[in-house]
């Protein structure tokens, strides 16, 4: 774990691991990413809170050439609520997405019938808007295999989450858009209808994920559920804000 864990403790930039630690396949790559997280929440990063979904809209998809989503967790120490201020010399490369996030109100258990999207809405408490922080910590990502990207959490660096939406559900969650900012100015767009044709396509995908290694979704934990833009990197001094129409807006002022 010490190759992944040590861009994440303050070190340089992950170089493409040698064979011998190759991660053959995506069913070695969730058990890596476990030893991961045991590895790192002991080392200041505390306990998993919530999850991200990458590659679930055609812009991620394309732009990362991976056709089908990828799940990595998250940790308490990086989620921030609202609004934040972070210092780049804090990341290696940071980028932003724009997203909507759900928070579960119920556990979502093995049922012997796979979820979708009409039975794991019922499971969904509120919805928020959120910034997903993404940390290009890598010598070159386009080099590694998506099983090695997947075992680090799919570049997850942390999150920023607006105000929790608890009557959510009279909300039309196909044409609900989301727009990313910088500096006031327009950088992206798009809409629920990009996130694998529904937002809640997502989130049964990660809950019948998840019961496939044998950890099913919990009461509390939030997801993110896809970018609706494609990753933006700040390369200077900037503020960022995405807003979701009647879900609500998040902050992140980078120093």
């Amino acid at each position: 774990m010490n190759h992944l864990a040590q861009a994440r403790l303050g070190g340089g930039p992950t170089m493409l691991p040698p064979k011998t630690l190759d991660v053959p396949g995506l069913n070695e790559a969730y058990q890596a990413q476990q030893k991961l997280h045991e590895y790192l929440s002991p080392r200041g990063f505390g306990p998993l809170v919530g999850y991200k979904i990458g590659c679930t809209t055609k812009v991620m998809q394309e732009f990362l050439s991976i056709d089908h989503p990828c799940s990595g967790e998250i940790f308490e120490s990086t989620v921030f609520e609202e609004k934040a201020e972070l210092n780049l010399s804090d990341f290696h490369r940071i980028g932003v997405e724009c997203e909507i996030a759900a928070r579960l109100s119920r556990d979502l258990p093995e049922t012997g019938t796979p979820y979708d999207r009409g039975n794991v809405a019922g499971a969904v408490g509120a919805l928020m808007a959120g910034i997903e922080l993404v940390d290009d910590r890598y010598d070159d990502y386009s080099a590694f295999p998506t099983s090695i990207l997947v075992a680090d959490d799919f570049f997850n660096s942390g999150v920023v989450l607006s105000k929790e939406k608890t009557s959510w559900k009279s909300l039309d969650l196909l044409k609900i858009e989301g727009v990313m900012r910088i500096d006031d100015v327009e950088v992206g767009r798009g809409s629920g209808a990009d996130i694998l044709g529904h937002p809640m396509e997502a989130l049964a995908w990660l809950a019948n994920h998840c019961i496939s290694l044998g950890a099913p979704l919990k009461k509390g934990k939030f997801i993110m559920l896809g970018s609706v833009v494609k990753t933006v990197f700040i390369e200077q001094p900037a503020t960022v804000s995405i807003r979701f129409d009647e879900l609500g807006e998040a902050s992140v002022r980078f120093l």
